[in-house]
């Protein structure tokens, strides 16, 4: 197992992440809890020290399991982290209570690393507001010990992100954020990576096989990297390309079953970051992919000044983006709940104005109007 430094930390450069643990009947609130045990049983052998669960994840019983199941290990033997879920606007009064909840919930006196969950559009003026005192609260239990290291994680934009950091960057020990070869440009990855670094945060990785997505690709696409690395497995570029980003410190992976966990732990056995040339034809694949299923757009922004509803097209366009190629999920949804409902898709009237300025020719209307539809 490889590892990484973090302060004065050893971590395995691989965690193993407590979203998508083994299920009964594909009931997702219902753990596997003999199989969980074995996954981890195997991990600590093969040396992940690092387990990452989350408030809501599996319907809430992810914290039980993970707490029942580490709690056979020597507390030194594992770090633990977990997250105030601000996924949640209902639980931005509640710090205190939850934080308290989920040291009995998890079996143990301190969270080795504590996160604001998921930063976006829909929660950051609720995080960065001082009447409900979640980082007054969280830097209270760092001082008492029973935080040991504060971070974060975030879906939002690189402008969420910034505002956030803006506020409490000088606390963030680590950022933890979605970042895989199909992201570095789609969802401005690359950007995030540059803000954290600048701002000198370890990066976390979350979603490094996009749900997936990334395990397993056509094979005109998979046939194209065979040609470069005979050996390596399609699912092993995305844990390459992470090994090939500055300030990425740890690497999360939601493993469901035994077979994953094994053929991840041996990936991370040894580090072969990508060659420029095997990262051009990466990121080529990435860009013909994302060319199928999704709209050119430039955010050239020509659209907006011709626009009589004033909407914010560019964004939306990506949003639409987002939510067609990965077939619904939450992160479209998510970052429209925070726009004002007379910005939305739906207030459209198909004017189409803006096309008739598209350099892309893009069909705006028909775009907005399949949006409404989908959210």
């Amino acid at each position: 197992m490889l590892y990484n430094e973090f302060q004065d930390l050893k971590l395995s450069a691989l965690g193993l992440g407590a979203m998508r643990l083994p299920v009964i009947d594909g009931k997702d609130a219902q753990i596997d809890g003999e199989k969980t045990a074995r996954m981890v049983e195997y991990a600590m052998e093969q040396g992940i020290n690092y387990y990452d669960t989350a408030w809501g994840y599996h319907g809430g019983n992810s914290e039980l399991v993970m707490g029942e199941v580490l709690s056979r290990y020597p507390r030194e033997a594992y770090y633990l982290a977990t997250k105030f879920p601000g996924y949640d606007l209902s639980n931005m009064g509640k710090a205190e209570e939850i934080f308290e909840k989920q040291l009995q919930k998890c079996r143990v006196e301190y969270f080795d690393f504590y996160l604001f969950h998921n930063v976006c559009e829909m929660n950051i003026d609720a995080y960065l507001d001082p009447q409900y005192g979640i980082f007054d609260y969280l830097i209270k239990q760092k001082q008492n010990g029973r935080i040991r290291h504060l971070g974060f994680s975030a879906h939002g934009s690189l402008e969420v992100m910034t505002r956030f950091l803006e506020a409490y960057g000088e606390h963030m020990e680590f950022g933890q954020i979605q970042l895989n070869w199909l992201d570095w440009d789609f969802q401005d990855a690359k950007g995030k990576v540059d803000l954290l670094n600048e701002h000198h945060i370890p990066i976390w990785v979350m979603e490094p096989l996009r749900g997936g997505k990334l395990a397993a690709l056509p094979e005109k696409y998979a046939g194209r990297l065979k040609s470069l690395r005979p050996e390596e497995a399609v699912p092993a570029w995305a844990f390459r390309f992470l090994q090939s980003i500055p300030g990425v410190t740890m690497v999360l992976s939601g493993m469901s079953n035994d077979g994953q966990l094994q053929d991840n732990i041996q990936t991370f056995r040894e580090k072969r970051p990508l060659s420029e040339e095997e990262m051009a034809a990466l990121l080529s694949v990435a860009k013909e992919m994302l060319g199928k299923k999704t709209l050119p757009c430039t955010a050239c922004h020509y659209c907006v000044s011709h626009c009589p509803k004033g909407l914010d097209i560019p964004m939306l366009l990506e949003l639409y983006n987002e939510h067609t190629f990965t077939e619904g999920g939450f992160i479209a949804p998510m970052a429209m709940a925070a726009v004002p409902p007379e910005k939305r898709p739906k207030a459209c009237i198909g004017c189409r104005s803006c096309e008739a300025v598209c350099p892309q020719q893009i069909k705006i209307s028909e775009a907005m109007a399949e949006f409404a539809c989908l959210l």
